[in-house]
């Protein structure tokens, strides 16, 4: 079946464009942020010190965004979208600001924190907000105008990363967040307009506590056993057995609470819950390459920051890429089958990073990384746009959020266990400082990062056929007709 899109009523000059550039401008800010920093971490460590700590800054960052998000998401489906982007927006800025008068490593790791909660909102608030005010056919177009601010921003963020660090200005990194998120948010406040009926709502905060509590307790025992204390030392149990007791209390919470800021009831949804999997999968494998990638390059064979972070701004170059034309094979193939080509691509990439691990090259690690940002365009784009169809209005946003929760817990989760790994490699070869201890930990670091991709692959898999005119133009639920949370 042909499906005709009028372009002219999804661009800039329609009556949706000023929200969609403003849209465009708040994903910028996590856009640019995912890619600018991974090239100055050698640079940041070397003035505040701490190399062991550096996963630190993307696990508590992605942590915070992880557990943030449910919580936003049930507010965005009861408040409005609105309210929870501007929170996040200016939370980000604030979090950006201190990020860049950090003193130590520790008060670094601290305000990361702050700018993973900010971050938690914009996200998946734009994402929502675009399945909101366009079709499932109208977001094959929109799909491409969001893809091309992640294309710019896989350019410009490591190249500007690269700059700052060999100019010694890293602290730059984060103040240029300051005149985005205020364009961003001024852009909204003007140019977004929603109509809600308010309800009044229930705060989970046990839920939110717990679930806090379990993620802090598997990250802090997987980064610092080994590491900071022994594998079977009191801590590590201590992190282990209390992590997953505070999961297992959260789950059971959620099962009776009022207004659960994870519904566990949708997940007993077969395409919810392969969708959520590929979503955790993925932000293990995307964020895990890039926050290793550029420290291989630099610490085995001396490639300057600038040269490193364009290797890398080659996989997440390969996403957008894939994700803006991604609409139309999805429209013509269907969601999962399209899925199914992007996570073979994807795992093909992975596995080529693994083989050439013991050989650094950077114009390597830029063709595969091509090869693996292209196939998790084709992937990520149809298993959230196929979750986010097959509800309404009233639980769109807790979808959405449960997607985006389940890429950030795993992206946290991935670089805690690739981190894991990388500092034991280290600590029984000549440490950080040695180039074959930095190759030898990166190729297993690659590894795992291929088991990785695999993972996406079952998952995708799993996923049940698509229905008949899943995959069509119907129009998306307006929100007026559609107050009921289970519409």
């Amino acid at each position: 079946m042909s499906i005709t899109i009028d372009r002219a009523a999804v661009g800039f000059r329609s009556e949706r464009g000023p929200v969609l550039l403003s849209l465009m401008l708040a994903t910028g800010l996590i856009a640019m942020d995912a890619t600018i920093l991974a090239t100055a971490v050698p640079s940041v460590v070397a003035d505040l010190g701490s190399y062991q700590q550096f996963p630190w800054l993307f696990s508590v960052y992605l942590l915070a965004q992880a557990v943030s998000v449910p919580i936003y998401s049930k507010l965005a489906d009861t408040v409005g979208r609105k309210p929870i982007i501007l929170f996040g927006i200016g939370l980000f800025l604030i979090g950006s600001v201190l990020c860049g008068l950090a003193w130590s490593m520790s008060s670094l790791i601290l305000f990361r924190l702050v700018q993973g909660i900010g971050a938690g909102a914009v996200g998946p608030m734009a994402m929502t907000i675009v399945g909101d005010i366009y079709t499932v056919a109208e977001r094959a177009v929109v799909q491409g105008y969001l893809a091309s601010v992640w294309a710019v921003a896989s350019v410009v963020g490591p190249a500007l990363g690269g700059v700052f660090a060999q100019l010694d200005l890293w602290r730059l990194i984060f103040f240029i967040n300051v005149p985005l998120c205020l364009l961003a948010g001024w852009m909204l406040v003007r140019r977004f307009h929603e109509r809600i009926e308010p309800r009044r709502h229930r705060i989970d905060y046990l839920g939110a506590v717990l679930l806090t509590i379990g993620l802090t307790g598997l990250i802090l025992g997987v980064l610092e056993g080994g590491n900071a204390w022994a594998w079977s030392s009191p801590q590590s149990l201590v992190c282990f057995i209390g992590g997953a007791l505070a999961l297992t209390l959260f789950a059971l919470v959620e099962r009776h609470a009022a207004e659960p800021i994870i519904d566990l009831r949708l997940i007993s949804r077969r395409l919810i819950l392969t969708t959520t999997l590929v979503s955790l999968a993925i932000g293990a494998l995307l964020t895990g390459v890039t926050s290793f990638a550029p420290a291989y390059l630099e610490g085995s064979i001396g490639v300057v920051p600038l040269l490193s972070g364009l290797a890398v701004a080659a996989m997440t170059l390969g996403w957008p890429l894939a994700a803006a034309n991604v609409g139309r094979l999805y429209l013509r193939l269907g969601f999962r089958r399209t899925a199914l080509i992007g996570s073979s691509i994807a795992t093909i990439g992975a596995i080529g990073l693994a083989l050439i691990g013991p050989y650094p090259n950077a114009f390597a690690v830029a063709g595969v990384a091509f090869v693996l940002g292209f196939g998790l365009g084709w992937t990520a784009a149809p298993t959230l746009i196929v979750a986010q169809a097959s509800v309404g209005w009233g639980e769109r946003g807790a979808v959405t959020g449960m997607n985006t929760f389940a890429r950030s817990a795993g992206a946290a989760v991935g670089v805690a266990a690739y981190g894991a790994i990388s500092n034991a490699v280290l600590a029984a070869g000549g440490g950080s400082s040695d180039p074959g201890s930095v190759i030898r930990a990166s190729t297993w670091v690659f590894i795992a990062a291929a088991v990785t991709a695999t993972m996406v692959l079952v998952s995708v898999f799993a996923m049940p056929k698509d229905r008949a005119g899943a995959h069509s133009g119907e129009a998306a639920p307006d929100p007026a007709e559609e107050s009921a949370p289970g519409a």
